[in-house]
């Protein structure tokens, strides 16, 4: 009788355990790519989030296994001068996308183990507010680059300016 009940109860939370998705499970990634710069300079990571859910997501950070250091950041221009912050999230809206990307919200990569080069592809793990992860495989560019290279990469329309993006990391 005892196993049974414990059975039930083991059924029970694990049932529970699947009514509520994690945010990561509504996490769609895409256009992943860092910019690599030379030396041991800071690289940027970025890429499209798209949430299937109906309500928002909060991304809180992200790690690596070969970056030392990630940090979300945002810049941002004001009277001409240029700035970037630390951020605690970014919310992804309910059905809705959140980029980072160039001149705006953005992945700061620090102090990489060993050398990126363009052509490589590193992990970034997603982390969101309630714990939950996302591993996203990114494509390291050039320092030259403005997107992922790829031919749907919602920031690379042709005719689009992108001069005013050129100048972030």
């Amino acid at each position: 009788m005892k196993l049974s009940r414990l059975s039930l109860l083991c059924a029970g939370l694990l049932l529970a355990g699947f009514a509520h998705a994690a945010d990561a499970d509504h996490i769609h990634a895409s256009h992943a790519w860092i910019r690599v710069l030379p030396g041991a300079l800071p690289a940027g990571a970025y890429v499209t989030l798209e949430n299937d859910s109906g309500a928002p997501i909060a991304l809180r950070g992200a790690g690596s296994t070969i970056y030392a250091d990630v940090m979300l950041h945002q810049s941002s221009t004001a009277g001409g001068v240029s700035r970037m912050s630390m951020v605690d999230s970014l919310d992804v809206p309910a059905h809705g996308k959140a980029a980072l990307a160039p001149a705006g919200y953005h992945f700061m990569l620090m102090q990489p183990k060993q050398p990126v080069k363009p052509g490589d592809t590193v992990t970034l793990t997603l982390q969101f507010a309630d714990g939950s992860t996302l591993a996203t495989d990114f494509i390291a560019r050039p320092a030259n680059a403005l997107d992922a290279g790829d031919a749907h990469a919602d920031h690379a329309m042709p005719g689009m300016d992108h001069g005013a993006m050129s100048h972030d990391h």
